[in-house]
């Protein structure tokens, strides 16, 4: 995030945006146990995936921050738009061309142990660059898992980002503060009532990765009640004084709810409104309660020293990367595990630890080789 007109920068939340990566990067390895042992959920980090429900609350209170006071000043509809593209689509292709390499050195096998062709990865790469989803069992959907993305899963959650500041620019930050308030309850009400209902029938909320109509709903509440949210706080928000070691207990508390196991019980509450998934009651706790009051209480705390400050500006810069390149990598190490049957982190830490260390060196490397570049010289062509 960039701090406009002499507003203070918020590093804080830069460091809990790339705390929430690593920790999506680490929950991703046990997905690679669960799916190549076959078992019926993740048995260490099981809630990981609300780091991306974590990620959207940030990025609207970034976006409300950085832009809310802009419009009509010095800032129009086409200019927040290339602002947006510039920050996001260099490294959705970078992603993109990460995947198709991987895909193509993994011998271009899907899931089945069929093999797709060259023209149609091909096709998948440009697709993705493009971000334009793929649907379920279409040609281009190469790994034949049903994902939006098929080289780079990760990229749906980019896919309902974009609309995110489409509904931003033309709706959102037109309305009023007291409108705002009501349309958030509205959504985090919705976003309830699909989780604890279990609305998606996976038994969680982690949904949004493939083009249906459940997961789609279930994406887009995921991405606009946050999101939303997070505009919202943006507005009202009031530091709290003298508040200390706020990343630390930030941090702490988003590593305790991402390790909450699964709460595998649910209760009848009849055949009109259906059946109540304790899981989903936790899942609403922590996008509609406990994130809302993270955000606030790092936005209140500062750097204390020069070193604080450096590991939370290394930490928010690599975030994007890593949540965008880390993925590929996990392709090729979910297809070893499943070749070698090797199923849990005793037996493959060294191999683990390697895609964990390679997908933090790839995105700084991305960053620094890639990234920053193309975004200076886009800023400077494209104004």
């Amino acid at each position: 995030m960039q701090a406009y007109n002499s507003k203070p920068h918020y590093a804080l939340l830069d460091g809990l945006r790339g705390v929430a990566a690593l920790l999506v990067v680490w929950y991703h390895v046990f997905e690679g146990f669960q799916f190549a042992g076959n078992k019926p959920v993740i048995d260490f980090i099981n809630h990981g995936y609300l780091a991306v429900d974590f990620f959207f609350i940030l990025s609207g209170f970034v976006v409300g921050y950085a832009y809310d006071s802009r419009w009509g000043k010095t800032l129009t509809t086409g200019g927040f738009f290339r602002r947006r593209l510039i920050r996001l689509q260099p490294m959705v292709c970078m992603g993109a061309l990460i995947g198709a390499v991987s895909f193509l050195l993994t011998g271009m096998e899907r899931w089945d142990g069929t093999h797709a062709t060259l023209g149609l990865t091909f096709l998948a790469f440009v697709c993705g660059c493009l971000m334009l989803p793929a649907l379920p069992g279409m040609p281009r959907e190469v790994r034949g898992n049903g994902e939006m993305f098929p080289l780079n899963g990760p990229c749906w959650s980019l896919f309902f980002e974009y609309i995110g500041n489409i509904v931003y620019a033309l709706a959102i930050r037109r309305l009023s503060t007291r409108l705002l308030s009501l349309l958030t309850v509205a959504l985090c009400c919705t976003l309830t009532w699909f989780a604890v209902t279990n609305q998606s029938g996976y038994g969680s909320i982690g949904v949004g990765w493939t083009v249906d109509s459940m997961n789609m709903l279930g994406g887009l509440l995921r991405m606009l009640c946050p999101f939303t949210a997070g505009v919202l706080l943006s507005r009202i928000f009031k530091p709290f004084q003298n508040v200390r070691g706020a990343f630390w207990i930030s941090t702490a508390v988003l590593l305790a709810l991402f390790h909450v196991p699964y709460i595998n019980s649910s209760y009848s509450l009849g055949d009109t409104i259906g059946t109540l998934s304790l899981n989903g009651v936790f899942e609403s706790v922590c996008i509609v309660a406990i994130f809302p009051l993270i955000v606030w209480l790092a936005a209140s705390g500062k750097t204390t020293d020069a070193a604080s400050t450096r590991i939370c500006r290394f930490l928010g810069d690599i975030s994007y990367p890593l949540y965008i390149v880390h993925y590929p990598l996990m392709y090729a190490f979910y297809r070893w595990l499943i070749k070698t049957e090797q199923y849990t982190l005793q037996e493959t830490w060294y191999v683990a630890l390697t895609v964990v260390v390679g997908s933090i060196v790839l995105a700084w490397l991305c960053l620094k080789l890639y990234d920053v570049p193309v975004r200076k010289w886009l800023a400077k062509v494209w104004h």
